[in-house]
């Protein structure tokens, strides 16, 4: 179930979202039984799969990682690849993996999707998941630099996290590009996504006075500003300067969720 995508993969290219899904539901696979991670529409290389199985097997080294891929070819050429814990296969959004994933990993798959389709897929995603499991879905730029993702779960979406390399833009709103497919369309006047990056563009601005020291110290002093009047995440797992050093902001859901919804 779906379309074939173009393919655009890279070595690192998803090392943030790994990264922020190793801290933030490394308690989630490490409680789990047999916990099985899927990576959806990996592309043309099965690089990203592979990345992603070594990186939560520091977390637990007994996680299964499972490519899928809608496209044949790509299938075929991934094959060689496998390991123990790691394999490739043909399908689509209905998860063709044996039993429930705990994670889904689904980057850049949406963005040729309408609106309507991106929020079906959801639905059909959520509905895949092991108890107490976890969609992760988002885009980012084609070496990684600038990246935005949604988490559900069984109840629907949970977070928005924007992250993104520190000398990779000019304005925290220049990451409106890689906003998921349910996002990217609502950045309007009137649509709290876009309220949420003109306020962030004006804390950018008024903490330039630290980029004397790096733009690691502005960005931090723009998020605990942006912090005073949005709900960004601001503890540990989700939040904190532990996560902001790197680059990320996550705040829930309700609070960039379209207008209508």
């Amino acid at each position: 179930m779906g379309e074939i995508t173009r393919g655009t993969t890279g070595h690192n290219r998803l090392r943030r979202c790994d990264r922020w899904t190793a801290a933030v539901y490394g308690p989630l696979l490490v409680s789990a039984d047999r916990p099985l991670v899927v990576d959806l529409g990996y592309g043309a290389s099965h690089v990203t799969t592979s990345e992603l199985f070594l990186r939560l097997r520091h977390v637990r080294p007994d996680v299964e990682v499972v490519g899928v891929e809608i496209d044949p070819a790509r299938v075929a050429a991934a094959k060689p690849y496998e390991r123990p814990g790691l394999s490739f296969v043909r399908g689509g959004f209905e998860l063709p993996v044996g039993r429930r994933p705990l994670i889904v990993r689904a980057f850049n798959v949406l963005r040729q999707y309408d609106e309507g389709r991106a929020w079906e897929a959801w639905d059909l995603l959520r509905s895949r998941l092991a108890p107490g499991g976890v969609v992760v879905e988002g885009t980012c730029s084609e070496i990684g630099h600038r990246a935005a993702w949604v988490t559900l779960d069984a109840g629907g979406p949970r977070t928005v996290t924007l992250a993104t390399r520190l000398t990779g833009f000019e304005r925290p709103s220049d990451l409106a590009e890689r906003l998921p497919k349910t996002l990217i369309h609502r950045n309007v006047p009137g649509e709290r996504v876009h309220a949420f990056l003109r306020d962030f563009d004006h804390a950018w601005t008024v903490s330039a006075p630290y980029g004397a020291y790096g733009m690691r110290p502005r960005w931090m002093a723009a998020v605990e500003r942006l912090a005073e009047t949005w709900p960004v995440a601001t503890t540990p797992p989700l939040g904190g300067r532990r996560r902001w050093r790197l680059g990320e902001v996550t705040v829930p859901w309700p609070a960039l969720a379209p207008a209508d919804s």
